[in-house]
């Protein structure tokens, strides 16, 4: 079976368009996020061998690595957000005759929606790490190339937001305080980090001061 990430642009949307309920917002934004990331790379890139920025050459190839690892991470993690939701489906196919099954199929159900928000606040944090590079790329990259930078910093915070729709909606029907709470707190913080990074990095280019 061919993965989310081997299709064409046009193939994605399409099945993403359909009535197949992967792909959905989660490996969206998973490839959302790894657009992103590679805007950033690609203002590194742009920048690396220009005289003009030669102060910046080593700070560059390293955004550029960084970009790199974080773009290939996020493009798996399109099949893996679609994929994460199986273990809740297959829960639902256990038999429920019996009080042992029928607890067996709840506990099973629990530890699938555990999965199922697990995988997009990882994606969430993968994303989070997308903004230091657009930062940096718009601060000291190649400014012929600055607007890719900044649309670098967007594309992360919508990526970051839409991934954790995903943690926030399944987290509502698991019954687990404990974790329950402990993603809460870092959704909280992703979404904090994520708006106020953007701001910042908008703010710091006259193009995009007073967006």
């Amino acid at each position: 079976m061919t993965e989310l990430k081997d299709l064409s642009i046009e193939k994605f949307a399409e099945l993403t368009a359909s009535d197949a309920p992967a792909p959905g917002g989660g490996s969206v934004a998973a490839a959302a996020g790894a657009l992103a990331a590679a805007l950033a790379e690609m203002v590194a890139n742009l920048t690396i061998g220009k005289a003009k920025y030669a102060e910046a050459e080593a700070e560059m190839k390293e955004l550029a690595e960084k970009g790199r690892m974080i773009r290939e991470k996020l493009t798996a993690d399109i099949q893996r957000d679609s994929s994460s939701f199986t273990l809740y489906m297959a829960a639902l196919k256990m038999p429920k005759d019996t009080e042992e099954e029928k607890e067996a199929r709840r506990e099973a159900m629990q530890n699938g929606l555990k999965e199922a928000a697990r995988v997009p606040l990882s994606v969430a944090e993968t994303v989070a790490e997308v903004f230091p590079l657009a930062e940096a790329a718009v601060a000291r990259g190649n400014a012929n190339a600055v607007t890719d930078g900044l649309v670098s910093a967007m594309l992360a915070r919508t990526a970051v937001l839409s991934a954790l729709l995903n943690v926030k909606i399944n987290l509502g029907s698991i019954r687990d305080e404990a974790f329950r709470s402990s993603m809460e707190d870092r959704v909280r913080y992703l979404e904090k980090t994520a708006a106020e990074y953007e701001t910042k990095i908008l703010k710091s280019s006259e193009l995009s001061a007073e967006m």
